[in-house]
C-alpha cells in the first residue's frame, strides 16, 4: 500500500482514529520549527495557529483598506460638493484643480479644455493644446498612472505652494520637468458619449514622489473624479 492509498483509506474511513485512539498518541511528526518530533495533535494545533495568524493578518489588511476607502470616499464627497457649488464657469477649472490639491493632497494638478464655446476661447484653461495631447487623450479608455516620461501635459503642472498665483486654467508657470516623477492623466469626455467618444480635455495630476501614481494602483476613484469633472466642465462646450 502506497502513501496515496493510505490517504484515500483514511479519508474514506474517518472513524478509524475514533476506533483506534491509541494510534494517535504514538504518531510522531517532524516539527517545522525545530528538530524535535511532535504528536499529531500538536502538529494539528500548530497548523491551526499558523492559519489563524494568517487570517488575522488578512483581516487587519482588509480593515486597513476599508478605512482608506472610507477616507477617500469622504474626500470625494467634499470635492464633489465644492465643484457643484461653483457657479462661475470661468472659475470652474481652477476650482476642480484646487480641490484636488487641497482635499486629496495631490501635490500638482491642472487641466486644459479644447473646442470650448466662443465666450471661453480666450480663457487660460482653453490655451492651445498640441495635436499629440489630443490624440493621446482620445486613446485613454481608463486613467493613465505611471512615470512621467516627458508628457507635454506635465508642463501644465505646478505644486500646491503655487496655488495662490494660479491662472483660471488650474496651473501657472510650469514646474521643471524633473520635479514631476509620477503622473495621472484623465481624459475628459461628455458624460453621455461614453469611452469611445472624442475627449474635450485632459485632467493632469502629478507628484515628485515616483510611487504616488504607479501603474499597479487602483483607478476606481480616479475614474469617478474624471467622470464628475467631465460632467461639470461640459458646460464650457458649445450648445
Amino acid at each position: 500500500m502506497n502513501d496515496r492509498e493510505v490517504a484515500e483509506y483514511l479519508l474514506a474511513n474517518p472513524e478509524f482514529f475514533a476506533e483506534h485512539a491509541e494510534v494517535l498518541a504514538t504518531i510522531r511528526l517532524a516539527n517545522p520549527h525545530g528538530k524535535a518530533a511532535v504528536s499529531l495533535q500538536e502538529r494539528q494545533m500548530e497548523m491551526l495557529r499558523d492559519k489563524n495568524k494568517h487570517l488575522e493578518r488578512r483581516l487587519a489588511e482588509l480593515l486597513r483598506y476599508g478605512h482608506e476607502n472610507d477616507s477617500i470616499a469622504s474626500k470625494f464627497n467634499r470635492w464633489t460638493i465644492r465643484v457643484m457649488a461653483e457657479r462661475d464657469p470661468y472659475a470652474l477649472p481652477r476650482t476642480i484643480a484646487n480641490g484636488l490639491r487641497e482635499i486629496f493632497d495631490v501635490p500638482q494638478a491642472a487641466l486644459r479644455v479644447w473646442d470650448v464655446a466662443e465666450q471661453y476661447a480666450q480663457a487660460d484653461f482653453a490655451r492651445h493644446v498640441g495635436e499629440e495631447v489630443r490624440i493621446f487623450a482620445n486613446s485613454l479608455a481608463a486613467p493613465y498612472c505611471g512615470a512621467n516620461t516627458g508628457f507635454e501635459a506635465a508642463q501644465w503642472l505646478v505644486p500646491a505652494a503655487g496655488a495662490a498665483d494660479e491662472s483660471p486654467s488650474g496651473g501657472a508657470a510650469p514646474e521643471p520637468a524633473h520635479a514631476t516623477e509620477s503622473i495621472a492623466l484623465l481624459a475628459l469626455r461628455a458624460p453621455e458619449t461614453g469611452e469611445e467618444a472624442s475627449a474635450f480635455g485632459l485632467l493632469v495630476m502629478g507628484s515628485a514622489d515616483a510611487r504616488r501614481f504607479h501603474d499597479g494602483m487602483a483607478t476606481d476613484f480616479l475614474t469617478q473624479i474624471g467622470a464628475l469633472a467631465s460632467a461639470a466642465l461640459s458646460r464650457l462646450l458649445p450648445r
